[in-house]
């Protein structure tokens, strides 16, 4: 099934985002993502669809469809809000300036109050009002979801309507509502350009990441007389296996291995750590990296959504698309909140014009109870329901980005609220993972010690396991024995068998047939169930291990040694960090039950990192891997740490925990501004200005909640 990835414009709003989201469903497509603040649209294509049928389709809901690698657009006149802002300002001015007080001694200002000449000043407005909110109001009633656009078009044709009946009948004075018209509809283009603003500004930390993503590299090639020539190039052009040379100061414009030279490199834009690390030749260089000092030349490795930094960005665009539970009843309710909010508008209309006096003890006429109507239509905002969480959502995703935190979906943002306790895996995310061999013994005679070395490597070569890596890696050897049948028995070891039928095991203490031998070494050796030796290695706890679990305890969270390892070995491990409760000796299977029942006490976060700890990851309320931990393990976790970021994980709990309060606070004022708006507007305390006042509050609502998401970027996480 093919992964269709689109730019669209013209988004502006929830309600657009759900009317896409309701035609792709229609056609058949199961869970697309619509992120309208990106402008990007993601979903598996079905078999029995084209690509193009469904592109068509959603230009017909009058969006704008263009393809992941086109250039973006040429800029055209009155494309954006911002201009269309100030096009209608140009016309509304003359026509809301004639109203203010003592300006008729001018001479020549009573033209404008001419009826005539307030039509010809709002035509031009009229015209590319209805050409934008117009357009966007009718594709969405005819997609079934009608959008904010709706209000803003009912209320600009009613007040344009009434005005022009009254001048057509020759009674413009007493209908001239034509300043009602442009002024609606420049300030709601002055509100949208202000919410594009401020959702701009959300998405900040992304574009860091994306201009990263976009430098200049200095290629070398070589000549027909094998001199080296550099050609400087974009980096999008590079090529798996291209050399480069990057220089003090350059960004890394792939992932590289360094072939020649040494470098501190700066590695904040994907780790958020900002000490440079020193580098040197069959180092990894992350592309967007900068050199800080030194110079070297080396091999891209991956290029495009190959390299680390593109799959961050590919990772936090899915989860920006993903909606959190918090956000299922806003979006129920935006569904729902221009057919109610047309409603009250008419009860609006209706009962002022019927019912309503004016402070003499008068009716107050149908062309203020129109005004009050419209002020309805324009002061509410389902944007400020639809924006409330993702605003929060896209700024804690781009935090969390930025400090090598990638959340692989906006639930577990929300769900780390509820954390109560961390489970930890002890090898490679405890300790270092980085194994010495500290001795080794052999127990038969008949075997020489470079017989017994080949044995062990000819076994452990075959397992992913760090301990494994670490004895294949130190006695790596080319007279390596060839298994008729070998199987790595996940918790145990490895177990082969050679052409011989010889049965042979490289173990924990478990294997072994009989176990009364000396316990507590690492890998036991055997030959058809009989012992030759054993080989101790040596780990290290990680220096930012012990803070990081004194902060999680300060937090309230309950924290767990959870490990296949021997019980001496968690403890030694597990009483020097501090940690409160250490479970030792587990299968993966074993694991699992302990998850479940761990997860039935209280919500429960599992960090590891190794293959073995890929079900428990899954099976966790939330699964955390480090960035170096296997694919599987990677793929299992709803949240990875870079670069050995075990530091950042109280900051990834606060994190999740502040953006859900983020939420909240933007869904309060959101719900609470349209149930105080609405009503002010429906009993006409915002006076003859109404219209004029509700579109200025409409646009700055979105305004505030944008920047309530801003403050996250603040915020103190731990």
């Amino acid at each position: 099934m093919e992964h269709i990835q689109l730019k669209v414009d013209g988004m502006s709003c929830t309600n657009c985002a759900l009317s896409i989201h309701k035609y792709l469903e229609n056609q058949g497509v199961s869970e697309p993502k619509v992120s309208f603040m990106e402008g990007e649209v993601q979903f598996d294509l079905p078999l029995e669809v084209k690509k193009e049928t469904l592109i068509k389709g959603i230009a017909n809901l009058g969006y704008k469809v263009r393809g992941q690698e086109e250039a973006a657009p040429k800029k055209k006149w009155l494309d954006n809000n911002k201009d269309r802002a100030i096009f209608c300002l140009i016309f509304a001015i003359p026509l809301v300036g004639h109203m203010l007080p003592g300006i008729n001694q001018i001479p020549g200002v009573h033209i404008f109050m001419n009826p005539l000449v307030q039509l010809a000043l709002t035509i031009p407005v009229f015209i590319v009002g209805m050409g934008y909110f117009g357009k966007s109001a009718w594709n969405s009633m005819l997609n079934g979801i009608p959008n904010m656009n709706v209000l803003v078009s009912i209320g600009a044709i009613a007040s344009f309507g009434y005005s022009l009946y009254g001048t057509i009948i020759g009674k413009g004075m007493e209908f001239a509502y034509y300043e009602t018209t442009a002024t609606i509809l420049t300030l709601v283009f002055f509100g949208n350009y202000l919410e594009d603003a401020s959702i701009e500004s959300t998405q900040r930390a992304l574009k860091d990441l994306v201009k990263a993503q976009k430098v200049m590299a200095n290629m070398i090639v070589f000549d027909e007389n094998h001199k080296e020539i550099l050609f400087n190039v974009e980096s999008d052009t590079l090529k798996v296996g291209d050399l480069v040379l990057i220089n003090s100061g350059e960004t890394i414009p792939m992932d590289c291995k360094v072939l020649w030279g040494e470098a501190n490199v700066n590695e904040s834009i994907v780790t958020g750590e900002s000490v440079p690390v020193f580098r040197k030749m069959n180092d990894i260089l992350l592309g967007g990296s900068t050199i800080e000092n030194g110079t070297v030349k080396a091999y891209v490795t991956a290029v495009g959504n190959d390299t680390v930094l593109a799959n961050i960005l590919k990772m936090v665009k899915a989860a920006q698309g993903e909606k959190p539970p918090v956000q299922i009843l806003a979006d129920k309710i935006s569904a729902i909140f221009v057919p109610l909010v047309v409603s009250i508008a008419i009860a609006t209309l209706l009962g002022n014009y019927f019912f309503a006096h004016n402070a003499t003890g008068n009716p107050i006429g149908f062309g203020e109870s129109m005004l009050r109507a419209i002020a309805v239509l324009v002061i509410s905002c389902p944007c400020a329901m639809g924006l409330a969480t993702p605003a929060a959502i896209a700024v804690g995703l781009g935090r969390g980005a930025r400090n090598g935190i990638v959340f692989k979906n906006a639930k577990s943002l929300e769900t780390f609220k509820d954390i109560k306790q961390v489970v930890f895996d002890k090898t490679g995310t405890l300790t270092t993972g980085h194994f010495e061999i500290a001795g080794f013994k052999m127990l038969s005679n008949q075997m020489s010690e470079e017989d017994f070395k080949t044995l062990v490597y000819s076994l452990e070569r075959y397992s992913n396991h760090p301990i494994a890596k670490c004895i294949s890696g130190s006695w790596k050897t080319n007279t390596s024995i060839n298994w008729n049948k070998i199987e790595e028995i996940k918790g145990l070891g490895i177990q082969a068998t050679d052409k011989e039928g010889n049965q042979y095991w490289a173990g924990s203490f478990k294997t072994l047939v009989d176990q009364n031998v000396e316990d507590g070494h690492n890998i036991y050796i055997q030959k058809n169930n009989e012992l030759v030796g054993w080989v101790d290695v040596t780990d290290q706890i990680r220096p930012e291990a012990k803070e990081m679990i004194e902060t999680l305890h300060k937090q309230g969270i309950h924290t767990i040694l959870l490990s296949g390892d021997r019980k001496d070995k968690c403890e030694i491990v597990g009483k020097a960090l501090g940690i409160q409760e250490i479970i030792s000796e587990q299968s993966p299977s074993d694991k699992l039950d302990k998850l479940d029942a761990l997860t039935a006490i209280a919500p429960t976060a599992m960090v590891g990192d190794g293959i073995n700890d890929a079900p428990a990851l899954a099976k966790a309320t939330i699964g955390i891997s480090l960035s170096n931990a296997s694919h599987i393990a990677i793929q299992s976790a709803q949240v990875i740490l870079m670069n050995q970021g075990l530091k950042n994980l109280p900051m990834s709990l606060g994190l999740g925990r502040r953006t859900y309060e983020t939420i909240k606070e933007n869904l309060a004022w959101a719900f609470s501004y349209n149930l105080i708006a609405i009503p002010v507007a429906a009993l006409g305390l915002l006076g003859t200005w109404g219209p004029t006042y509700g579109a200025l509050i409409m646009g700055l609502s979105d305004v505030v909640l944008a920047l309530n998401s801003l403050r996250l970027f603040k915020k103190k996480l731990v």
